[in-house]
């Protein structure tokens, strides 16, 4: 699965998705690389308000930060946040 994690330097929340991230990807094969939001108008246009955020290049979807383990897992897997709670 392709994913770009849009962001900036020295940004701590950014930081923190990354490590939630890399947490998910010893459970699913994920290829992610970080988009500086700096170096396009348009991104910072788009994302600036808010990074991070995660796009899935396959689908187009795009999960905003705050997210957790559970919240990523369930987004890559296209489930919805109340199929989470009915099961």
């Amino acid at each position: 699965m392709a994913l770009v994690l849009f962001g900036t330097e020295a940004c701590h929340l950014c930081e923190l998705a990354q490590a939630v991230i890399v947490d998910v990807a010893g459970q699913i094969a994920l290829d992610v690389y970080v988009e500086d939001i700096a170096e396009a108008d348009t991104l910072v246009e788009r994302y600036g308000l808010r990074i991070p955020v995660l796009l899935n290049e396959q689908t187009g979807a795009e999960l905003d930060w705050p997210f957790d383990k559970v919240q990523l897992l369930n987004w890559l897997q296209g489930r919805t946040q109340a199929e989470s709670i009915a099961e």
